[in-house]
């Protein structure tokens, strides 16, 4: 394996955890800032903003730099993003520092996957891809409630020191290791962008991922609170209930994929959908037992990101269909339109613990949800009528 495919690897587990661990510190954070759960929770808001346009705006605007300079300066501004955080004397400058890292998250694996292919034979690229995304999985599993155990016992702002020293470390790496001459294609132009967005069945898709993931993410934002506040768990309990969450989600991703390839994408998306509703509905009445709590996430987390696959098979099959000179650009889109989900869900989500109260969150989540399954139903009958064939034939592939 290369070496520069390790410190890509290691990059993506670094935003990974920057990403998330943001879900386990909320309570922490709001008490030592004295804000509100809600302003809290904008700290995923305004991270998944700057992801979805850092993605397909910078990425359009870097095209025509060399890749390892662009990377470089991605893993530069990520790490002073979270020194930033560290140092942040108050609520606006922690607001501005996500903001920061999100931007430079949203390019990373929009390159990511381009510079981790020209680092292998060209029948190893899926096999490249995968292991790079793997750092997300990975950060999800350890990444994550590491970070939110250092943040509980040393204080918050020494979460976004480590996550900084690992951007220094993959920095190195990456530095030492990516070779300065890497081939390229440019990146579409916003343009070719926008025209991809005029196409209704694409906009469908962008939907139902947008709103699939905003109704897991109204209750996901507040886990840690309903964890602390109505289950009744220690903050130090908290961290595993967050690492059985993070577990569910790796085995959660191998079983969506395997049954999107088995069932098709629609089939697969409306089981999912389906049982994610299912699961947000019972958080409701299990939240305030313990052990019934810890269930209901567990199961939570094997269906939470289970329908990533499934979503992304099925973008690039519709891309294929209406938009063939631009397939590359219709998927990043859908990684756009997964993370506008988890900014709006995260708003949306502090105004109902403003104004309603952190139970709430769950079974509103599961309406939302819903939404988003009514929308495959609807996406599956247009197919139909269309002769569309249930099953995908090309490559399944990798994003996050």
């Amino acid at each position: 394996m290369p070496l520069a495919l390790l410190a890509l690897t290691l990059s993506a587990f670094a935003i990974g955890t920057t990403e998330f661990v943001i879900v386990g510190l909320i309570p922490t954070i709001a008490t030592d800032l004295a804000i509100g759960l809600p302003s809290a929770g904008l700290l995923v808001s305004l991270y998944a903003l700057g992801v979805a346009v850092g993605a397909p705006v910078l990425t359009a605007l870097s095209g025509k730099l060399p890749r390892k300079k662009v990377l470089l300066s991605l893993m530069a501004l990520f790490t002073l993003g979270n020194l930033m955080a560290w140092q942040a004397p108050g609520y606006e400058t922690l607001i501005a520092a996500r903001v920061l890292t999100g931007l430079a998250h949203g390019v990373f694996f929009s390159i990511g996957s381009t510079i981790a292919t020209g680092l292998v034979p060209k029948e190893k690229a899926a096999s490249a891809i995968a292991i790079m995304f793997t750092g997300l999985t990975v950060a999800l599993v350890t990444g994550v409630p590491l970070g939110t155990f250092i943040g509980q016992h040393f204080g918050w702002r020494a979460t976004f020191l480590a996550v900084s020293v690992l951007g220094v470390i993959a920095f190195i790496g990456s530095l030492l290791f990516v070779p300065s001459q890497l081939r390229h294609t440019p990146p579409a132009s916003l343009a070719q962008q926008a025209r991809v967005l005029a196409e209704p069945r694409l906009l469908l898709v962008y939907a139902k991922t947008a709103i699939g993931y905003g109704g897991s993410f109204i209750p996901f934002t507040f886990l840690a609170p309903i964890l602390q506040d109505i289950s009744g768990f220690t903050p130090g309990a908290v961290v595993w209930v967050m690492l059985v969450y993070g577990v569910s989600v790796a085995v959660g991703n191998l079983w969506g994929g395997r049954l999107a390839d088995r069932q098709g994408p629609i089939p697969a998306l409306q089981i999912i959908f389906a049982l994610l509703a299912a699961v947000l509905l019972a958080l409701t009445f299990t939240a305030p037992h313990p052990w019934l709590a810890v269930a209901t996430v567990l199961l939570w987390g094997a269906v939470a990101f289970g329908n990533v696959p499934g979503l992304q098979v099925y973008v690039v099959q519709q891309a294929e269909r209406v938009a063939p000179h631009a397939v590359d650009v219709a998927s990043g889109l859908n990684i756009a339109a997964f993370n506008l989900g988890i900014a709006g869900a995260a708003w949306a989500g502090g105004l109902i613990v403003t104004h309603l109260g952190l139970m709430h969150t769950p079974w509103i989540g599961a309406l939302v949800v819903l939404v988003s399954l009514g929308l495959t139903c609807w996406s599956g009958a247009l197919d139909r009528r269309g002769g569309v064939p249930v099953r995908f034939n090309g490559a399944r592939p990798t994003a996050h």
